[in-house]
């Protein structure tokens, strides 16, 4: 059979057993192993994609090719690590009286739910199953930020669901408008949609009808990616919900929409032939960036401190995917992984902190070192490998994409550098004093799960020296394939 089928199956399935028995002491194994079971399938498949190249399934409903591919992996891998970290994790707010068995119920079956609508935005061919996938993703975080029912965390989901509910809109609007211009070309209006059929012809499309279907979708998509100026939901819905969702939400959601906006990125370059869309790209990316570094000062709570260096890191990716050429889309998906990994590993070192501090603010979590030093040191690594300290792997991602600004873009330059300096400066000066200072934190009943912090965080290291030649083959195919090759 399929291993694909297996590879959305599996979340899906066990969203519906744990919404049966997600309030049980073992929901968190049975999670745990819905994850896994979820990972092991996506390797199946990577192994099939290498060895028998594109695949199609269900009458071209679906499609896997060298772009998605490795983000089907990735998105199933941190899955299963968060649902390791989230084990030890709700067990110590069900003991702090944060989770009821009615909220774990409802915690376990969403986010298996939620990871079944990202691997079906990532696995499927058709364009509005995509806008129908993400709309999906955005009702499942909607549940899951707002399970603790405290009045900020109502609060945070209502502005998630209203800001992205108005985003999403613009991209269906967006959607609507390619298929108006696929409708003239493909004769049958049925698979009008279907993005390999779009591509096939992507000459021939409306340069006009594509123009303005690429602002929407940007727009749209743009709202999930967390692009300023349409960012807002992403810190209070980081900040608000358990800390296991802000790590999928920095790790998954984000690289997800941005997936969606790079579909539409190379259609709509092959439609104008001009850099309509790469400009645009490099505009909300560089405002992102410079906008998000600023902001990072402000923050007093870790969690959204660490949401806005989250907008910062997706700025980066969409400025570099906007230059494009070889070297901006390989160093744009390189980030893209090295993000992901680190920046859930962040969240995970952070979780576990603010639960022995009993606060999310920054000035009253010190000396973590004393208490527990793994926690202590992953916290340390982490920002210091999101910061793109060597030998980390950002540095590299980090590096080509500067270097390509500075041959392309020379303008650009010294606002990204100002940018990652006052980033650097902003947050290494806040986590310093939480790692090293004098403490009064006590340690928690429940020992942490640390493996998927330290896992993450030594394949970033890894990342930094040395990329397999399978996945460094796969960066090259799917930066070919941004750049409509």
């Amino acid at each position: 059979m399929n291993p694909l089928y297996f590879v959305f199956g599996t979340p899906l399935l066990g969203g519906v057993v744990l919404a049966l028995i997600g309030h049980r002491s073992y929901a968190r194994d049975v999670n745990v192993a819905f994850s896994a079971s979820s990972f092991i399938a996506a390797c199946v498949l990577t192994v099939q994609i290498i060895a028998d190249g594109p695949l199609f399934a269900l009458d071209k409903q679906f499609f896997i090719d060298p772009l998605n591919v490795f983000l089907v992996t990735l998105t199933a891998f941190v899955g299963m690590t968060t649902s390791i970290f989230s084990r030890p994790y709700m067990r110590v707010e069900q003991d702090h009286g944060k989770m009821t068995p009615g909220r774990m119920r409802l915690y376990h079956s969403m986010y298996q739910f939620f990871a079944f609508t990202m691997l079906v935005a990532l696995t499927t061919n058709n364009m509005g199953t995509l806008w129908v996938s993400m709309e999906a993703a955005t009702l499942t975080t909607v549940l899951l930020v707002s399970v603790y029912r405290t009045p900020a965390s109502l609060e945070a989901a209502w502005k998630y669901f209203i800001l992205c509910g108005v985003g999403i809109a613009q991209a269906l609007f967006g959607t609507i408008l390619l298929y108006m211009a696929a409708d003239r070309v493909i004769p049958d209006g049925v698979d009008a949609l279907l993005w390999t059929n779009l591509d096939a012809v992507k000459t021939q499309l409306n340069p006009t009808i594509i123009s303005l279907a690429f602002v929407f979708l940007l727009l749209g998509y743009g709202t999930k990616v967390g692009l300023v100026p349409v960012h807002n939901w992403l810190p209070d819905a980081h900040a608000e919900g358990p800390t296991p969702i802000s790590a999928v939400l920095s790790g998954l959601l984000l690289n997800v929409a941005l997936y969606a906006v790079l579909r539409c990125k190379i259609l709509t370059d092959g439609a104008l032939h001009s850099q309509f869309a790469g400009e645009l790209m490099i505009g909300f990316g560089l405002l992102s960036v410079v906008a998000a570094s600023f902001f990072l000062f402000r923050q007093k709570d870790v969690k959204r401190m660490f949401a806005y260096s989250s907008i910062e890191h997706m700025g980066l990716m969409t400025f570099a995917f906007g230059m494009g050429g070889p070297i901006a889309n390989f160093a744009g998906l390189l980030h893209m992984t090295l993000h992901s990994l680190v920046k859930s590993a962040i969240f995970f070192s952070v979780g576990h902190a603010t639960q022995k501090a009993g606060t999310q603010l920054m000035e009253d979590i010190r000396g973590l070192i004393k208490v527990s030093p793994t926690v202590g040191w992953g916290l340390m690594l982490g920002s210091l490998a999101i910061l793109g300290m060597p030998p980390f792997g950002v540095f590299a991602s980090e590096f080509l994409i500067l270097t390509t600004a500075m041959r392309d873009l020379p303008w650009a330059t010294p606002l990204l550098l100002l940018a990652l300096g006052i980033s650097f400066a902003a947050i290494f000066s806040r986590v310093q004093p939480m790692v090293f200072g004098v403490t009064s934190v006590k340690p928690l009943a429940h020992p942490p799960a640390l493996v998927p912090v330290f896992v993450h965080l030594g394949l970033g290291l890894m990342l930094g020296f040395y990329i397999p030649p399978y996945l460094n083959g796969w960066y090259l195919q799917a930066a070919r394939l941004i750049g409509g090759q």
